[in-house]
């Protein structure tokens, strides 16, 4: 242990410990902007300067460690001049027109400069040119980039993408794409964990709302909107509301007020996508044992990007079932136009998602099954342009026949759900009876690679359930280089999966994406219905419709060509 003064009190941590820490410990309040623990821990903003007695400049506190007998003060009179001078100084090379920024009100950077107590500027502003393309779903505004670092150790040390790195020199030295490139011509996945690490406006997802309030205004165009599970653990954060308050039907009552013609839930697709990938699984699983590979689940956009472009030679293991916004979409616009009887192309198909990969994706048909795609972060804001108070709306309820899910389809929002949902229905698939509806449940939890082995009928199926696209690329060297053997694979691209998708409300820490998991698995805890086949909606289309999974119109319109 080591003992320090902090502000004139007694201190005793670990040795290894950062002042910072320390601080916090006995509850002292140090500022942090670069901040991002075990992340960027790297002083790199000086804005967490705490003044050590004996030592002539003020130091980090964030990656300097505490020493016996030191003396910090945290907030005199020498630490608030240097940490202000400090911010100015950043602020001089940020376009800080507020008003006209979506994270006003959210970011990092001007909570600091009011708290700090900032009314004028004496530096001259000096702003980055900007040249991005604003069609791409990722929007990076080189006018608010504080050169934090924190989108480049995300990318590099957690995702493993290598996206984002310091580029010129001198006064021009900056972040940007590595290597000079267009955005465009790299491999991003689209993962988003870049924005939700942004302290300020700098990344962003591109700005969706006007063309989908378009359509809504439109009367010769029918809207549906679908909400994704992930979507419900999340949306009511910004404004403050509890888990239990902000409940899926409550977004659905501020939805109708928009006007929205009907609202789904993604819900009924993740079951749709259940039966299609677990009937697939089964009928390749004489393959899949005969081969030694496995056969990876597609839900997820950011990581298909991934395994096309880092393992375009293992793509062929993808499950070839659309993820459940595209099945959603292309259901909307087959079976439910028949239903109401409507021309396909009047129908105008959103989606609200926990992710900007989401934008990607549905471009790749050429936007035929679904036209639009909001993150939660839109939605709120588009709540908000509304003049719409979530606390003071009451419940709807999701319109039929595509708005009722199972507890299997809402888990899909969290890592090992979409895994546990399918071995659900696979063990009733090949029984004829359900299993105990968790009976899987080792595959659950944040862990970022996790493996289990299950009996389904006579037959040993190891699967195994990674999030976080550096989880990934570990556990893709490991089957290539056959030092683990798996039958059934589950990846997303962002750690926890989409409850911690690069599209929802900007968190504190990891507390917020472990709250959102329990909001999924306490759904599926108190449903009715459990599992994806016993869904009564999902039974009706495979009935009035499509006849039966992986038959030729699920093949047409549920899944991509091989």
């Amino acid at each position: 242990m080591v003992n320090l003064k902090i502000n004139g009190r007694d201190v005793s941590v670990k040795e290894g410990t950062t002042i910072l820490d320390a601080a916090k410990s006995i509850g002292e309040t140090i500022p942090t902007l670069c901040y991002l623990k075990d992340i960027n821990e790297i002083g790199a903003c000086r804005v967490c300067v705490v003044e050590v007695e004996g030592t002539e400049r003020c130091v980090t506190a964030c990656n300097n460690f505490v020493e016996e007998g030191m003396v910090v003060y945290t907030n005199s009179r020498k630490v608030r001049t240097t940490r202000k001078t400090n911010v100015k100084l950043i602020l001089s090379q940020h376009d800080y027109k507020c008003g006209t920024c979506i994270r006003s009100g959210n970011c990092t950077l001007q909570s600091l400069a009011n708290e700090l107590n900032i009314s004028e500027m004496p530096y001259d502003s000096i702003l980055e040119k900007d040249n991005w393309d604003k069609t791409f779903p990722l929007i990076r505004d080189a006018r608010k980039c504080i050169k934090c670092m924190r989108c480049v150790q995300v990318c590099d040390n957690i995702q493993g993408m290598h996206v984002w790195d310091v580029v010129n020199t001198g006064s021009r030295t900056t972040v940007n794409v590595r290597g000079n490139h267009k955005i465009h011509e790299t491999a991003c996945t689209l993962c988003g964990q870049c924005v939700s690490s942004c302290p300020v406006g700098a990344l962003t997802e591109r700005d969706d709302v006007g063309i989908v309030l378009d359509a809504v205004e439109n009367e010769d165009i029918i809207t549906v909107v679908q909400v994704a599970p992930a979507v419900r653990t999340a949306w009511g954060e910004s404004f403050g509301l509890s888990k239990d308050f902000a409940t899926a039907q409550r977004l659905v009552a501020g939805l109708r007020r928009i006007g929205f013609d009907y609202i789904f839930d993604t819900t009924f697709a993740a079951d749709m996508t259940i039966m299609e990938e677990g009937s697939e699984f089964l009928e390749r699983l004489p393959e899949i044992k005969e081969s030694g590979l496995p056969m990876f689940t597609s839900c997820c956009p950011g990581w298909v990007k991934f395994i096309k472009s880092q393992f375009p030679d293992m793509a062929g293991r993808l499950s070839s079932a659309k993820s459940p916004q595209q099945m959603f979409g292309a259901v909307t616009k087959s079976y439910y136009a028949e239903k109401l009887g409507v021309d396909p192309e009047k129908i105008f198909c959103v989606s609200i998602m926990p992710c900007i990969a989401k934008k990607d994706e549905c471009t790749w048909d050429g936007g035929k099954d679904v036209d639009a795609v909001l993150t939660t972060r839109e939605v709120e804001r588009m709540f908000k342009a509304f003049f719409i108070k979530p606390e003071e709306l009451g419940e709807d309820e999701f319109d039929d026949p595509l708005g009722s899910g199972t507890g299997a389809g809402v888990i899909f929002g969290a890592t090992g759900g979409v895994m546990e949902a399918a071995l659900r229905s696979a063990y009733f698939l090949v029984t004829g009876k359900n299993p105990e509806a968790d009976a899987f449940q080792s595959v659950r939890g944040l862990d970022g690679w996790k493996e289990a082995k299950f009996n389904l009928a006579g037959t040993d199926i190891r699967v195994a359930v990674a999030s976080g696209l550096g989880n990934a690329r570990r556990l893709m060297n490991a089957i290539r280089n056959k030092e683990v053997h798996y039958d059934f694979v589950e990846i997303m691209s962002c750690p926890g999966g989409c409850i911690n998708g690069g599209g929802q409300p900007y968190k504190e820490d990891a507390s917020d994406v472990e709250a959102r998991k329990n909001v999924l698995y306490g759904l599926d805890r108190h449903n009715s219905i459990r599992f994806s086949h016993e869904n009564p909606s999902v039974q009706a289309c495979y009935k009035e419709y499509f006849e039966k999974p992986l038959s030729h119109r699920a093949h047409e319109l549920l899944h991509v060509e091989e």
